[in-house]
């Protein structure tokens, strides 16, 4: 069993983290590792993850009383992640968020044991609140074509071009967001580039095509954007010339809802949503949206096979003479 050692500072680690005996915060600063480099997961993953296990951290502390460290771990016991998730029940959080907190703390356990630093297997007897079954919530064709429509008209203005280049992105390619901000300058994909090799979760790559349309409102934000665009600098800018935050483009989506009656499921991933769905509709092949969408499992694509059979159900309620 590790012997516990004088506790210390976690700076070196992202986010505010509690305070740790040195094992243990070096343990866990190994994990943050592994989750970057060998797992390669997105920066906004990794912060997730780190954020579940210190809630748990600091509210262990606060029960021993003391600072926490590898010992502790290892003698975790059922009674005590169940006392977590009730304070954690009472804190305000919902059986999804608890689920992805008991996801996120199974995952630092397991990797304990494969790198043989502890054992403990008591949150695999922990059930994980049971989370409401839900399927992806795509716009309709018309009003997908609405929202990367939106900027096209606007020729002048190099935000209105740049938001309709990272939206078509998302509609015509499947990109997730962060794959689309996260293109530099030398990877536009401008007139003549039909396809991108994109880097997504855990580090696979894919080939996703560019429609034509696509390239061409690259290239327009291209020409309109007021900032020198280096090779290996970010393609897409904010206002002052930094990267382009994310949050800008969710506005964007969220001033869409607003002018074009769109519902309130209407956000830039419901356009890769709509991207596979809409896909699928036509008849593409279940594998070949799994690839273009870059999941690891065809289970995960599998869910989009539901919202074409609502579609055909509620097309053929319309339509059937005797429905």
């Amino acid at each position: 069993m590790p012997t516990a050692a004088a506790p210390v500072e976690t700076s070196e680690l992202p986010g505010d983290w509690p305070e740790m005996e040195a094992d243990l915060a070096r343990v866990v600063a190994q994990w943050h590792a592994h989750l970057a480099h060998d797992r390669g997961l997105a920066a906004t993953s990794i912060v997730a993850y780190g954020r579940d296990l210190r809630q748990m951290l600091a509210w262990l502390n606060a029960r021993i009383e003391r600072p926490a460290g590898l010992a502790d771990i290892a003698t975790l016991d059922a009674k005590t992640v169940r006392a977590f998730l009730a304070s954690r029940r009472r804190a305000g959080l919902e059986n999804r968020s608890m689920a992805r907190a008991m996801s996120a703390l199974r995952m630092f356990f397991r990797w304990l044991e494969e790198t043989d630093t502890l054992r403990n297997r008591t949150l695999r007897l922990v059930q994980s609140p049971k989370v409401p079954h839900s399927v992806p919530k795509p716009l309709t064709v018309d009003r997908a074509t609405a929202v990367v429509d939106g900027g096209m008209a606007a020729d002048l203005d190099w935000v209105a071009a740049r938001d309709t280049a990272v939206l078509l992105l998302l509609y015509g390619s499947g990109l997730r967001l962060a794959e689309a901000l996260g293109l530099s300058r030398r990877e536009a994909p401008l007139p003549g580039t039909d396809v991108l090799v994109i880097t997504g979760k855990g580090g696979r790559q894919r080939m996703v095509p560019i429609l034509p349309v696509t390239q061409a409102a690259v290239a327009r934000y291209i020409d309109l954007c007021p900032y020198p665009l280096d090779a290996d600098e970010a393609l897409f800018r904010g206002a002052k010339g930094g990267p382009l935050n994310p949050r800008l483009i969710q506005l964007a989506m969220e001033r869409m809802r607003a002018s074009l009656g769109l519902p309130e499921t209407a956000t830039p991933h419901a356009l890769r949503h709509s991207f596979a769905t809409h896909l699928l509709s036509s008849g593409a092949d279940l594998r070949q949206i799994q690839e273009l969408l870059g999941h690891a499992s065809l289970s995960t694509t599998q869910i989009y096979t539901e919202v074409d059979r609502d579609r055909l159900l509620k097309v053929y309620d319309a339509a059937h003479p005797r429905a």
